[in-house]
């Protein structure tokens, strides 16, 4: 590896201070919160990021620091575009984090250098905008800074009025859902799964985690302050990118021409305030990793919403805050009756459409035993590694999910 420079904080001894006068509060706010001097800046690239990146990065800082805040916003642009292009091609586990982290860092440097230029709510939005898209395609940077900025951008927003969303050219991970009417499934003819109110941890390590069997954990999160304060596939399904304001306009807010469904999203990452209003189940305690390797997403969309039956590498805590889902469960032992798709890509996924299987093409998955359930608000339901799943929302749901070693 090899050691780069980069410069993101105006407040060098060099800097024409007369510069820094007249840039308000907002501007006084960023300042604080970016490395006094280029000289406490120093980032570890490898070798994979190529010697003229870091050659852009460099001239970006020096621009930066030479007051040429025009020059080093068009650079920016530059990392942006380019890093983009690393990060979307192939496979995401496959993107290299220093891929990621260069992409955050062109972020850091848009965002200031847009605030550097104006504090008008029409450029703060745009920076805020970049923030996000820093946080959701880039890695941590500096202490998390991205999020830091980003809270103060929204605070600078929320004291006057938010400009009016327009239409969006880079579109979390929507999918789409079908759209005809839903009705409940009729799970007392099902095998359903068991329910259990507050167990010990000693009890649900020997009776569920090691023999790894589902449950519904009862008693467990419907305290959490989110259960009282938020309130608010087949092959046609496609995924884009937006940001959670857009979203929630386009999905939640009006009558939407299609479905869409906020899934697998870090939404705690991006709006660290959320965090506070859930907690991290005790259970996961009992896996082998530290706390800090948990990761928990938001699943968000309206009634009919639907995650095809898939399985995910780690142990899940799914717990519903939102609305009811219908959740199937199928063991890891009958993969074989769910013809998982053969590509790479979709190797966790199954081919079959769980309501309205082809017997014709799949045969074996009339006979495939499985559990169900309906999971109301304030419900946790532990979903084993390699259990497959489907979900339908019956309602607008929000959940959470807990994924761990």
């Amino acid at each position: 590896t090899y050691q780069t420079e980069l410069a993101v904080g105006p407040m060098a001894k060099d800097i024409n201070r007369d510069l820094l006068a007249g840039r308000g509060a907002l501007w006084e706010a960023l300042q604080a919160l970016l490395p006094p001097s280029k000289d406490d800046l120093t980032l570890g690239l490898s070798e994979r990021v190529e010697r003229s990146m870091v050659m852009l990065l460099q001239q970006a800082s020096d621009l930066f620091y030479g007051g040429r805040g025009h020059e080093c916003l068009q650079t920016s642009e530059v990392i942006l575009d380019y890093s983009w292009e690393k990060l979307n091609t192939g496979v995401w586990q496959d993107v290299d984090k220093d891929w990621r982290r260069v992409y955050a860092f062109g972020c850091l440097l848009k965002a200031v250098c847009l605030c550097e230029a104006s504090s008008d709510t029409t450029t703060v939005a745009t920076a805020l905008k970049v923030c996000d898209m820093g946080l959701l395609m880039g890695a941590a940077i500096l202490g998390d800074i991205l999020i830091k900025v980003a809270a103060v951008l929204q605070r600078h927003l929320l004291s006057g009025k938010r400009p009016a969303q327009g239409p969006t050219q880079e579109q979390p991970n929507i999918k789409k859902a079908r759209k005809d009417h839903v009705s409940i499934p009729d799970v007392k003819s099902e095998e359903t799964v068991p329910r259990l109110y507050c167990p010990s941890l000693q009890y649900f390590r020997k009776h569920f985690l090691v023999p790894q069997r589902p449950v519904i954990l009862e008693g467990v999160a419907d305290h959490w302050p989110c259960m009282k304060k938020w309130r608010y596939t087949d092959e046609e399904w496609s995924q884009t990118l937006m940001t959670v304001s857009e979203f929630i306009s386009r999905y939640i807010a009006n009558e939407p021409r299609d479905i869409g469904y906020l899934a697998q999203h870090q939404l705690f990452d991006q709006i660290p305030e959320l965090k506070q209003d859930i907690s991290i189940p005790d259970y996961c305690c009992l896996g082998d990793g530290e706390e800090d390797k948990i990761t928990i997403n938001a699943w968000f969309g309206p009634q009919g919403t639907v995650s095809p039956l898939h399985q995910d590498p780690q142990q899940n805590f799914l717990t519903q805050v939102i609305g009811r889902k219908y959740i199937r469960l199928y063991s890891p032992q009958e993969s074989g009756a769910l013809y998982p798709h053969d590509t790479h890509l979709l190797h966790n996924t199954s081919q079959v459409d769980v309501e309205n299987p082809d017997l014709e093409k799949f045969p074996r998955f009339a006979e495939a035993p499985f559990l169900s359930c309906v999971l109301c608000p304030g419900e946790m339901l532990f979903i084993p590694v390699k259990y497959w799943h489907y979900v339908q929302a019956l309602d607008l749901s929000f959940s959470v999910s807990f994924w761990w070693s």
